[in-house]
């Protein structure tokens, strides 16, 4: 997904040092959502020019003051572009984190959710069916077909499911899929139980927390997901 990208070097003024320096600070920029660090460089106020983002003058001093933050926008760049390559999804908060050495696992939903569904088939006829099979395909099929209607991306970070996330994900399986009731929450519970399990430390915390999963009463003995039945 497309995306703007913007990096501007301010000197944050009202942190003025004992010596009358200026601390620098990096604003990142994408789709208009900003994020800042400071930069732990200073500069005096005779030499900054504050239009251009940069030193001025010929002195050592705003030579090298340029060439550390040349360094920096290089590397942020850097960064923007390979999480564009790498996740296909970038906010301004994830390039200053990595910069700043604050990186994040890159486990993707639905890389996720395929190798659990690689080992599941693995054990079709040993203690799995090749129902339980089918389920966990239809549930990841759902999730892929909601994660690209709505982020317009083939798959995003585990760190991006929400509680927002989650309530999306179901009405999305209510009107667009048009799946029922029952078939709907039991989508919820695959998505929850592989997220949960599988999601190695990534997650902090549980997104499910707030999310209640009910059942309603039926009859018949079975549901039916879309073309594929589900047995207990």
């Amino acid at each position: 997904m497309k995306s703007t990208f913007n990096i501007c070097f301010y000197a944050k003024k009202d942190k003025q040092k004992a010596n009358g320096a200026y601390p620098l600070f990096a604003r990142i920029t994408v789709d208009g959502v900003a994020s800042r660090f400071n930069t732990k460089l200073d500069v005096l106020p005779s030499i900054w020019d504050g239009k251009m983002g940069k030193a001025t003058g010929r002195t050592s001093e705003a030579s090298r003051i340029n060439r550390m933050l040349d360094d920096i926008n290089a590397s942020l760049n850097t960064i923007y572009h390979e999480m564009q390559r790498r996740d296909n999804y970038v906010t301004a908060e994830k390039v200053k984190n990595e910069f700043l050495g604050h990186s994040e696992s890159h486990e993707t939903i639905l890389t996720l959710f395929q190798k659990h569904n690689d080992d599941v088939k693995q054990l079709v006829g040993i203690s799995k069916t090749i129902a339980t099979y089918r389920k966990y395909e239809v549930t990841r099929r759902h999730l892929a077909e909601f994660i690209q209607s709505k982020y317009n991306v083939s798959d995003i970070s585990i760190k991006e499911i929400t509680p927002m996330f989650i309530t999306d994900f179901e009405l999305y399986l209510r009107a667009a899929c048009k799946c029922g009731y029952n078939t709907t929450a039991k989508l919820m519970q695959f998505f929850k139980r592989i997220i949960i399990a599988r999601n190695n430390g990534i997650l902090v915390n549980d997104p499910f927390a707030s999310y209640k999963i009910r059942l309603e009463k039926v009859d018949r003995g079975y549901l039916t997901f879309v073309g594929t039945a589900v047995s207990g």
